[in-house]
């Protein structure tokens, strides 16, 4: 059994679609990113980056104590290891899987996540013109190494589906957010409706839609108090 600290990001979906994928067992607790539960110090002892998804295995395979995982990438890596499922065995495979992930958690996830905070979320007092045009390229960019890589091949790491397109998949499907034209990047739309169809993906992208938010329901204050809770963190101290 696992429990997944969570709220429905991008970052959050990709845990939720390898479990359902898995056929695993696993509860949700729900982390409001925009209440600060990443702030909650019993958080904090087992995610010191105060960010959401975390993993909690129940069933470690060592038998010892509950173990937390936390960063995206690395809990899809250590359940993928611990079931054996959608991670290459060959050497040569499990590479070219970990390298997608790693491409996901540097490049496409930061880069989509810096757009949309220039575009959404920054200060309109300044001038983003050149913040916007960088990230817009960036991401064309980031398509364009998706549809390069999945020109000849049915997944992005490999012959087989893998951690690697669940890693990919909750952050491209956005790509109409993103700005992106996706009649430019064939390749990478008929990855999104293979993956699109298979009900794990579905069901996992699913979990907790009831907690979303429109933030036009939000008033100017609140919304002053998230950004001012989210943006702009500096380093915690060290307490005594």
């Amino acid at each position: 059994m696992y429990d997944v600290y969570y709220w429905p990001t991008p970052n959050g979906k990709k845990i939720t679609v390898q479990l359902e994928e898995m056929g695993a067992s696993y509860t949700i607790i729900k982390t409001a990113i925009a209440l600060g539960d990443q702030f909650d110090e019993a958080f904090l002892e087992m995610n010191p980056n105060a960010r959401m998804p975390l993993l909690v295995d129940h069933s470690p395979v060592d038998g010892g104590a509950p173990l937390p995982v936390f960063e995206s990438g690395a809990i899809m890596i250590y359940l993928a290891d611990k079931t054996g499922q959608f991670m290459p065995t060959d050497p040569r495979g499990r590479s070219d899987v970990i390298q997608w992930v790693m491409w996901q958690m540097a490049n496409q996830g930061p880069k989509m996540g810096e757009r949309n905070h220039y575009y959404n979320y920054a200060r309109t007092e300044h001038d983003q013109s050149y913040a916007k045009r960088r990230y817009d390229d960036e991401v064309h960019r980031i398509f364009g190494v998706m549809n390069h890589a999945l020109h000849d091949r049915a997944y992005l790491a490999s012959p087989d589906y893998s951690i690697a397109d669940m890693a990919c998949y909750p952050w491209a499907i956005n790509w109409q957010a993103q700005g992106i034209d996706l009649h430019e990047f064939a390749h990478v739309k008929r990855w999104l409706d293979a993956l699109q169809a298979r009900p794990a993906v579905q069901k996992g992208m699913a979990v907790g839609a009831e907690y979303s938010i429109n933030p036009d329901d939000y008033s100017e204050a609140e919304r002053e108090r998230i950004m001012a809770l989210i943006f702009n963190q500096r380093a915690r101290p060290i307490g005594d």
